[in-house]
């Protein structure tokens, strides 16, 4: 009986010399120092637009690129946007989401364009009512980065341009006719 166990019990450890040195986690710094954020571009979008009884919720939202400056390639990377408005403590809302996964960032390479849009925003009628909102004020998004384990690291605070990234449709039925004049 002996015999069967030794085999299982090698056999088990060297499983784990191999699988543990993978699931190590990433060092703040080394993870910090691997990445640079490129390509960034701030705006507000539409999260929700209704024509009648007339609705639109603007919410901010950041995008960017992932440049790998290490020698590694980067993989399973999550990133956090808080958003705020400026000069407060409270946030305005958040947005996690799990951004490389399948296919690594090689060094010296870009990630696809990765975008956070606050789950919370601001609410008006429609798009020429942004212009006078008191609710629509300036908004800042502090962007943090996490991998395999490692604390978020804070990689930067954004403003979020004036920028509206939507276009209200035109109405519908209020074509002219050729010939025709309005009443």
């Amino acid at each position: 009986m002996r015999k069967k166990v030794a085999p299982l019990m090698l056999t088990a450890v060297l499983l784990s010399l191999v699988w543990l040195p993978a699931c190590k986690s990433t060092s703040p710094e080394e993870l910090k120092n691997s990445v640079e954020i490129v390509d960034i571009e701030t705006k507000w979008v539409a999260k929700a637009y209704q024509p009648w009884p007339p609705k639109l919720i603007l919410v901010p939202a950041i995008s960017f690129r992932v440049k790998n400056v290490s020698s590694k390639p980067l993989n399973y990377l999550n990133f956090n946007a808080i958003f705020k408005f400026k000069d407060e403590k409270e946030n305005l809302g958040d947005n996690f989401l799990a951004a490389i996964r399948k296919e690594p960032v090689l060094p010296g390479e870009m990630s696809p364009v990765i975008t956070l849009k606050s789950n919370f925003g601001v609410e008006g009628k429609t798009l020429a009512s942004f212009k006078d909102n008191p609710q629509w004020r300036p908004v800042v998004c502090r962007l943090f980065i996490q991998s395999k384990g490692s604390p978020h690291i804070f990689l930067g605070e954004y403003d979020i341009s004036r920028t509206i990234d939507f276009k209200e449709p035109e109405p519908v039925g209020m074509e002219k006719k050729q010939g025709q004049k309005n009443p």
